[in-house]
């Protein structure tokens, strides 16, 4: 295993979730609802409870359904209200994606978003494993100084399947300002070969800290990750 730590962010749905993560060592949260569809906004009431709850900086997702990553005028409408309202709910940043039907990076669209979020970092979620070639995506994002990580699974379904992939990306990256965040699939047992064998710096965890049928997050299992990352 490196030296270096490694950043570890969690998914939260709820207060408890939130709770049980920081105490179990993770850095970040990406605080969703519907994890079963991939994550969608959550309520503004939500946000405010757990920024309230937590020391760690909690990332908010701005998603407002899940039938794809192309959006209408009307989407993007509620994304840059929903984008603004994290931000003064005490969002540490914005997890967002946003792509054209050629399934490219959708410039403008994500040009908006950043002048909405106001200096707030943006996370590009895993709209970006759909683009039509991740590496020409990974430079389009690297053009914006205000998304700081792109999630992805390396296009894979499981991350653990894109190794070479993640790899490629996390050079690709080497030495700008945004970190690649590795996530889907991961488990306990597999993260620390996952992260020698592909450098990462930073991993995210959804199902792989909870329990069966995506329950609550188990702290136990978070404090492991965290042991297995650096602590």
């Amino acid at each position: 295993m490196r030296s270096e730590r490694v950043l570890l962010e969690v998914i939260a749905t709820t207060v408890a979730d939130a709770i049980a993560a920081a105490r179990g060592g993770a850095d970040r949260l990406e605080l969703i609802t519907a994890m079963g569809e991939g994550g969608l906004t959550p309520s503004i009431g939500m946000i405010e409870a757990v920024v309230a709850a937590v020391s760690i900086p909690v990332n908010v997702i701005v998603r407002p359904h899940s039938r794809s990553f192309v959006y209408d005028a009307d989407d993007f409408a509620v994304m840059l209200r929903d984008v603004r309202a994290a931000r003064s709910a005490g969002a540490n940043a914005v997890v967002i994606g946003m792509l054209t039907a050629s399934r490219e990076v959708d410039r403008d669209a994500l040009l908006r978003v950043v002048d909405a979020a106001d200096g707030m970092p943006l996370t590009f979620h895993r709209a970006f494993d759909e683009a039509r070639d991740l590496h020409e995506a990974l430079d389009v994002l690297l053009e914006f100084d205000a998304v700081t990580n792109v999630l992805t699974s390396g296009g894979k379904p499981s991350v653990l399947d894109a190794v070479d992939e993640v790899r490629s990306l996390v050079e690709r990256a080497a030495g700008s300002h945004c970190r690649v965040l590795a996530g889907a699939g991961l488990t306990v047992e597999r993260v620390a070969d996952f992260v020698c064998a592909t450098r990462v710096e930073a991993v995210h965890f959804g199902s792989g800290v909870r329990g069966a049928a995506l329950g609550v997050v188990c702290e136990e299992k978070v404090r492991e990750v965290r042991g297995l990352l650096g602590g």
